[in-house]
């Protein structure tokens, strides 16, 4: 245990003790049975601040799939494994459907946009959001096209580089980006542009942050910690830079809107917010439109650029899953441009991808809920008002449902025959009231820019180096800094 460690686990203890004689404890009958907690820190010790999945994953095989952790003294209730998972936010899925007030985000944001708010906001953003996203081309044509063309400038991008050795997350980063930026604002960025460098360095800044174990204690002390210096100053330092470019765009863009031409979700937004009919018609200020574009910005770059990063770093790993991928491209596209439709005519191809995924396992900790009611759950009385967690990492790791569980093998999505096989447990998006609202548009990405990825190129890594698939620390499941070397096939 380092030093800084030690001293902020004091500091946490003394705030618990000077508030602990205050606080009445809370009592529930038949609550989730978890490992006995220490008086004040509850069962902190216990937890790798670092991955903590991994130990909830641990203590379930003792306690059950339905466990208590406590967080300090706040208890949080953790589900592990598909079945248990499912049951929940589908069979109980309205009890499950709040997020709790995460001090790093209600500070940030005041829980507007579309992740963590709740209620009726809530439920007008997400309307507002899959309407919109359908309306500029997700799932269509139109947003194919798009993604093609930036599969493109990646692959221009990438071969600049002339087979030597390079760090690619800015580079995807940017293609990825490019992406969701059209939707948002109507059009893209040049990937040395000085703007999307500045936006992805603020996002991938954060990112790291919240994976770290001052922000994580944040989220359980906050007005301790807000008197103490740390890396949450610089998480509201970068928040406050983004909404501030959100709403000079946005500003801006007002200026020369026109109701009958709209160009982009945000011009959507201001139209909604001049109609002043519509039933929700006062969740569409300015606020919610910050953080709802900031919201729809990270999610949509952050997860789809990590797994491309995870895609590539394991077909460096296995380039005898490489080079099958690549036969089959030959095989059913050869030198065209890769489609969506071609996705069914590709088992194996489909199947690494959804591989990469499941072993990638980005939103390892998923993201937590909040009972909005008491619910009786699997024998267990859970209150109204507790903070949930459903464990991704162990639905994409059950294995019940997949053969090797901590191993990248693309046969879990394959049958005898070669044929692509469903599972049922794959649920890298979430799956209920909550689920991602851009799966659809990142399916689409992951193939696109996969397939036109593995068309151009053989990734290898550069000579002497050891490919390393441990996880870095951050907020989500990333693979480390790596090099890799583009080597074009043609």
């Amino acid at each position: 245990m380092d030093l800084i460690t030690i001293l902020l686990s004091l500091v946490v203890i003394l705030f618990l003790a000077n508030v602990y004689n205050s606080q009445k404890k809370q009592k529930y009958k038949n609550f989730p049975p978890g490992p006995k907690p220490l008086p004040i820190i509850g069962n902190l010790h216990m937890l790798d601040m670092k991955r903590p999945y991994k130990t909830f994953l641990e203590l379930s095989k003792k306690h059950g799939t339905v466990l208590t952790i406590h967080f300090g003294m706040a208890k949080v209730i953790v589900l592990c494994g598909y079945d248990t998972v499912k049951d929940a936010l589908l069979n109980h899925g309205e009890a499950f459907s709040n997020r709790p007030k995460l001090p790093i985000f209600s500070k940030s944001t005041k829980d507007n946009g579309v992740i963590f708010s709740n209620g009726e906001s809530w439920k007008a953003m997400r309307r507002f959001t899959l309407s919109t996203l359908r309306d500029y081309g997700m799932g269509k044509k139109a947003i194919e096209d798009k993604i093609s063309e930036e599969a493109e400038y990646l692959v221009q991008a990438m071969k600049s580089f002339g087979g030597k050795p390079f760090d690619n997350l800015t580079t995807l980063n940017a293609a990825v980006a490019n992406i969701i930026i059209s939707i948002l604002l109507g059009h893209r960025f040049s990937y040395d542009d000085p703007t999307i460098l500045r936006l992805m360095g603020l996002i991938n800044e954060n990112i790291r942050l919240m994976g770290s174990r001052v922000i994580r204690l944040y989220n359980i002390i906050p007005t301790l910690l807000d008197l103490l210096p740390g890396p949450h100053h610089k998480f509201f330092e970068n928040m406050k830079q983004m909404q501030n470019f959100i709403e000079a765009t946005f500003t801006k863009q007002k200026k020369t809107l026109d109701v009958n031409d709209q160009r982009n979700l945000i011009d959507a937004f201001l139209v909604k917010q001049q109609e002043g009919k519509t039933e929700f018609s006062q969740y569409f200020n300015n606020d919610n439109l910050i953080a709802l574009v900031y919201d729809l910005f990270l999610a949509g770059m952050e997860t789809t650029t990590t797994t491309l990063r995870w895609a590539i770093l394991l077909m460096m790993k296995y380039p005898e899953i490489q080079k099958k991928v690549q036969n089959e491209i030959d095989s059913i596209i050869g030198t065209a441009q890769p489609q969506a439709e071609h996705r069914k005519k590709m088992p194996y191809t489909d199947a690494v991808i959804h591989e990469i995924q499941r072993f990638g396992d980005i939103a390892a900790e998923g993201v937590p809920r909040e009972t909005i009611q008491d619910v009786t759950f699997r024998g267990y009385l859970i209150p109204k008002g507790a903070v949930v967690l459903p464990l991704l990492h162990t639905v994409l790791k059950d294995d019940v449902y997949f053969k090797k569980p901590f191993e990248f093998y693309p046969g879990h999505f394959l049958d005898a025959e070669g044929n692509f096989k469903k599972n049922d447990a794959f649920i890298p998006f979430s799956i209920g009231k909550r689920s991602c609202a851009g799966e659809t548009l990142a399916k689409m990405e992951l193939f696109l820019f996969f397939t036109s990825l593995l068309q151009n190129f053989t990734f290898q890594a550069p000579p002497g180096a050891e490919i390393d698939l441990e996880p870095a620390e951050a907020a989500t499941h990333a693979p480390k800094v790596y090099q890799v070397c583009a080597i074009p096939r043609r």
